[in-house]
């Protein structure tokens, strides 16, 4: 039989907890407990976590605690390797390997001392209250108790003494990007990927008004910044379709195709569709596609809340057996690909924990397969604009070398500045778009920083 993980040869007693109800917040570090359980143990990602596949419960919570999960939530992803190291010092046999949740409570108790405004005492509370609930876990709550208790004594000093920055980025993840950017860039991408993001909107007009409206500013790109957070459906302008969220980075590689004024475009892989939006917006006939039956519901219900007109089409553009309007050759095709996502992890905390290495090789095998078929709906004289929001060569730089390098129809278009709102730090030399979280630096870190994307243009000869 295994001992019971200790963090010192005497632990303090378990304490007891009558049977009065649940204190406020504790549904809402249940539901948080969950979530976390649900990306660091069964995969499954964030977003899906907190919409379709949210647990019983979320959606009957007030707006507030809503967004307490949250915060909980995205607060210990983006923390967790400091966390994890932390709770490694104090734990000197380990975490229990018959309890998962133990760790669970212990990463939510944590994060409310160290980085979170939360009484000491309560967030102690609050995670004993997590371990008692849980069946398998019940006999470790005097271990939460002692390690939290210590925490909040020691935690300042021991933070002080370790490099938060590269503990919060998986070990495989940082070795890529110093050897692709080198060290000072490396670190100031992980260092901003800590930072809460903040909400970033496509206007259809008067982009200062809607700055003012919503306590923002106006970007050099023309995206409305703003660190206004909660639920972005209660914010002005919202019902009547003035805006949508898009991060300025994403919002770039629509701007390559210049004026869209009847142009054809093809926006493949569109959803959730914030592209297509923008493309519509500005005057082209798009046509959507997403493989997704359910993701192409939202951009319908997203361009229907905004007023725009786009034909939707749920299919597999890999599939042998086009349907019809795939016969067409279109003025620009957007390819905005499926891959590893790792410019998107401010955005998306969760993403560094379930991605692998080896992910980047399968996702670049596919791209090669999408852009192989994309190429081919573009009309000669037409223009192709590939994206993804990661920050790896394989998914960009190393994809377009080969398709220009293997198919003489083509030939890179280069992208100037002006183009992109005069940020030249997000050119490359041969004139691709590669943004990074660092980017568009901010005296206000609330205000700061870009979603890492690749984009290159690409012109049929």
């Amino acid at each position: 039989m295994s001992k019971k993980p200790s963090i010192s040869k005497k632990q303090p007693a378990r304490p007891r907890l009558d049977a009065s109800p649940e204190p406020p917040g504790f549904a809402a570090r249940r539901l948080a407990a969950d979530i976390l359980d649900g990306v660091l143990h069964r995969h499954r990602a964030l977003d899906e976590l907190l919409d379709v596949g949210a647990p019983p419960g979320l959606t009957a919570l007030a707006d507030r605690d809503r967004a307490l999960v949250r915060h909980l939530v995205a607060t210990v992803l983006r923390r967790l390797g400091t966390l994890r190291h932390l709770l490694g010092v104090l734990l000197e046999r380990g975490l229990p390997r018959d309890a998962p949740r133990a760790e669970t409570a212990l990463l939510i108790g944590a994060a409310q001392i160290l980085w979170l405004e939360v009484p000491d005492h309560a967030a102690v509370d609050l995670a004993v209250r997590l371990a008692q609930a849980d069946r398998r876990t019940a006999r470790y709550a005097g271990l939460v108790n002692a390690v939290l208790r210590r925490l909040a004594r020691d935690g300042a000093k021991l933070l002080a003494e370790v490099d938060t920055v590269m503990l919060d980025t998986p070990a495989w993840l940082m070795e890529r990007w110093v050897a692709n950017y080198g060290t000072a860039t490396a670190r100031a991408v992980a260092a901003a990927n800590g930072l809460e993001p903040p909400l970033d909107l496509t206007v259809r007009r008067d982009p200062a008004h809607w700055a003012t409206m919503l306590g923002g500013r106006v970007l050099p790109t023309g995206t409305v910044r703003t660190a206004a957070h909660g639920p972005v459906t209660g914010l002005s302008g919202y019902r009547e379709g003035a805006w949508w969220v898009q991060d300025a980075a994403a919002a770039l590689p629509g701007r390559l195709f210049g004026d869209l004024a009847g142009q054809a475009i093809a926006d493949l892989c569109a959803a959730p569709g914030g592209k297509t939006a923008q493309l519509a917006a500005g005057g082209a006939r798009v046509v959507a596609v997403d493989r997704s039956p359910a993701r192409i519901e939202r951009v319908k219900a997203n361009l229907q809340r905004l007023g725009l007109a786009a034909e939707i089409v749920a299919g597999d553009i890999l599939d042998p057996d086009p349907p019809p309007w795939r016969t067409a050759s279109f003025d620009g095709v957007l390819l905005d690909a499926p891959c590893s996502s790792t410019g998107t992890i401010r955005r998306h905390p969760d993403v560094p924990w379930r991605k692998r290495a080896d992910d980047i090789a399968t996702l670049a095998g596919l791209q090669r397969a999408l852009l192989a078929r994309a190429v081919e709906w573009v009309r000669p004289g037409g223009v192709l604009v590939y994206c993804v929001c990661s920050l790896e060569p394989e998914e960009g730089v190393e994809i377009i070398g080969e398709l220009l390098s293997g198919d003489s129809r083509f030939r890179r278009r280069p992208i100037s500045a002006a183009e992109i709102g005069g940020i030249a730090e997000a050119l490359t030399p041969a004139g691709d778009l590669r943004t990074l979280p660092c980017h568009l630096a901010d005296p206000d870190p609330r205000m700061a920083g870009l979603d890492g994307f690749f984009a290159a243009r690409l012109e049929r000869i």
